[in-house]
């Protein structure tokens, strides 16, 4: 992954570990590595596609790179400029250009604040006068779909999907470049799903954004995404662009995600082959050795319980996978 002139976010070998849960003799649990040496780009004005079972650490990626939480190892480094060990007071001015949507939208909004002052809030932190700040607000809220009349009421007064548009006006007040969204869509119903991402594509069109779209929806994601990552158990074990990864899965895991995906047309649906992961996924707190995949996987190998493996060119325009036998088909692969 070779940092370019067009790379906005850098992100290498990245790692979260949490304190384990106390035992009852008081000693202290074993410790949870949430993220395991994770390492990505996104360039200007794409948008790359975070997916993997609940609890894999994609949102966690997604929090230390606004730095929600700060890493315990590896570098994020944005427009240049590594900020995973910059103090708030020298991170304020990369926080114009590096904002995030959140999951739960009424969550992530103050219910005893008026939307003017939620989204005006990024502006009053970056300086902007009350005055500017408002103005600004009721013109982010016409870009997401509202009206500045909306300005003076409260996040209880709207659906999710009216608040989710809330959300994302907050995070364009300081016209950043790139944006972490982290489950966007997933609280919502399916047929507000469908607005807020015909909004978020128009967006990235008319501003020139640059996502982070965290998702474990597959169907969300191929529509949405230039490339994809797909994490487990912390961990990135394929990456590569959207027709390739979607279109012939090296990973066994990536397969099996990809086999869950509902179908339009009904006959196809019945025919194809799904694969069924047997178990959970493991404990970070005590995960595998070798392949952290090799419980669940049907391909596995002694070699697989043993030796970890590392993320490896596997196909065209540089895609990568983790994995002793990859599936790759095609000519020369």
């Amino acid at each position: 992954m070779t940092v370019t002139t067009d790379t906005l976010l850098s992100v290498r070998d990245l790692v979260k570990t949490f304190p384990g849960r106390p035992r009852r003799t008081g000693r202290p649990g074993a410790p949870i590595r949430a993220v395991d040496g994770v390492s990505f780009d996104v360039g200007k004005g794409e948008t790359l596609g975070l997916v993997g079972e609940s609890g894999c650490g994609k949102s966690t990626t997604g929090r230390m790179i606004v730095r929600l939480l700060d890493p315990t190892s590896g570098t994020v480094t944005f427009e240049g400029t590594e900020i995973g060990g910059l103090s708030q007071a020298q991170l304020r001015p990369h926080r114009r250009n590096l904002q995030m949507v959140f999951q739960d939208p009424y969550s992530s909004l103050n219910p005893r604040q008026t939307v003017a002052r939620i989204v005006s809030e990024p502006l009053l932190i970056q300086g902007a006068s009350a005055a500017d700040a408002r103005e600004r607000a009721g013109e982010l809220m016409e870009l997401v779909g509202l009206t500045p009349e909306h300005l003076d009421r409260y996040p209880h007064e709207f659906s999710g999907g009216q608040a989710q548009r809330i959300g994302i006006a907050r995070s364009l007040a300081t016209s950043p470049k790139l944006v972490i969204a982290d489950e966007p869509v997933s609280a919502l119903d399916v047929s507000v799903q469908a607005q807020v991402v015909n909004l978020m594509e128009r967006l990235q069109q008319e501003l020139g954004l640059a996502y982070v779209f965290i998702a474990h929806d597959l169907s969300v994601v191929k529509r949405v995404c230039d490339r994809v990552a797909v994490m487990y158990l912390g961990r990135i074990v394929e990456i590569g662009d959207k027709a390739e990864v979607y279109g012939n899965p090296a990973h066994p895991y990536t397969k099996a995600l990809l086999s869950a995906v509902p179908l339009p047309d009904p006959a196809a649906e019945r025919t194809r082959e799904r694969i069924v992961l047997l178990g959970d996924p493991p404990s970070p707190a005590n995960p595998p050795a070798g392949c952290t995949f090799h419980p669940r996987c049907p391909k596995a190998q002694e070699s697989c319980r043993t030796e970890r493996p590392l993320l490896q060119i596997v196909g065209p325009g540089g895609r990568q996978a983790a994995c002793h036998f990859p599936e790759v088909r095609g000519p020369g692969l």
